[in-house]
């Protein structure tokens, strides 16, 4: 009988090995996705931007392979409520960084529109900076997991609120654009969704980041977030109309 037990639980942390070597190559991927986006724009480089629209593809079946994983070992290893608590916090965080890639690829899908416009100075600069502190809260996000580390987990929810600063600052700036030139509205229009794909992926991130604690503590973080963009619903739900969009 211990013999059959310690063959099941061998087996369940092999399963359990794969599924988080998935999430963490799906983490990579991510990365890779909100840089290149991010450069791509600054340089105007459209095939980079087509590299990141085809790449999200690999993160989308990566999340749809650890997904079926995770079901399965749910139903044939029957995990204990840690063990299930861990299956089902990666399952949350694969959903999370999809919806990264999703963002990442919108962006990259903008540049080929916007090389053809006069570049509103400064700000692909800014967006870049933006997008590489998201790619750093990522990565220590993911670092948090694979550590167990809540209070790298409870940083990176924290450094959000810098996010939500730098985007109403650039929000701002692109409104100073458009009331100066009319000929900038459509160019600060792509800019700002942007700007509103960078800082939603800030929040995606944080969801990451708040998985870890739970799966470390059994709690949610104990203060509730609270949003510090200056946009309006109307711009959340023409946001959400985008990213819906091929």
């Amino acid at each position: 009988m211990q013999d059959t037990h310690q063959h099941i639980s061998s087996a369940f942390d092999r399963d359990l090995e794969g599924i988080q070597a998935k999430i963490l190559k799906m983490g990579g991927l991510v990365e890779v996705a909100i840089r290149d986006s991010a450069i791509s724009l600054e340089s105007r480089d459209e095939e980079l931007a087509e590299q990141v629209r085809k790449g999200d593809k690999v993160i989308d079946a990566l999340e749809e392979s650890l997904n079926d994983e995770a079901a399965r070992v749910i139903a044939l290893r029957a995990p204990t409520a840690i063990d299930l608590r861990v299956i089902l916090s990666v399952m949350r965080m694969s959903a999370n960084l999809e919806r990264i890639g999703d963002l990442a690829k919108n962006m990259a899908k903008r540049t080929g529109v916007l090389v053809q416009m006069p570049s509103i100075n400064g700000s692909a600069t800014s967006l870049r900076r933006m997008a590489r502190e998201v790619e750093l809260m990522l990565k220590d996000a993911l670092d948090a997991y694979i550590q167990r580390d809540e209070a790298l987990a409870l940083d990176v929810i924290d450094r959000d609120r810098e996010i939500d600063q730098m985007y109403n600052t650039m929000f701002r700036e692109f409104l100073t654009f458009m009331l100066e030139d009319p000929r900038n509205i459509t160019a600060c229009m792509h800019l700002h969704f942007i700007a509103k794909n960078v800082e939603r992926m800030g929040d995606h991130v944080t969801s990451i980041a708040e998985q870890v604690v739970f799966l470390t503590s059994g709690k949610k973080p104990e203060e509730a977030r609270v949003k510090k963009d200056i946009t309006s619903s109307d711009a959340d739900m023409s946001l959400k109309i985008d990213e819906s969009e091929d």
